[in-house]
């Protein structure tokens, strides 16, 4: 690609994350009203323990897997070599 249209996009792409954040500034007190007066509060962003604790269980299931999927092959393999030592003997 053209170095000139991959540097407009670069600078639409900035553009626009620049006019989000502004947004989000200016309507951010309009928000905090809207709130107010309908009782809602804002739901809180998870804790970063809450956050380490998802990541966790995430790698935990993998492993699990994992362990699981590796006893499987070793257990196909122990098969096929008694298999094999049988048909040779």
């Amino acid at each position: 690609m053209n170095k000139h249209f991959e540097d407009a996009r670069y600078y639409l792409k900035r553009a626009g994350e620049t006019a989000t954040k502004g947004v989000r500034e200016e309507l951010e007190p309009v928000e905090e009203r809207f709130r107010e007066l309908t009782g809602k509060e804002e739901e809180p962003e998870p804790s970063r323990l809450d956050a380490v604790k998802a990541d966790l269980k995430e790698l935990q299931g993998k492993a699990e897997g994992e362990a699981e999927q590796a006893i499987a092959d070793a257990r196909e393999k122990i098969g096929t070599y008694r298999q094999k030592e049988e048909t040779e003997a």
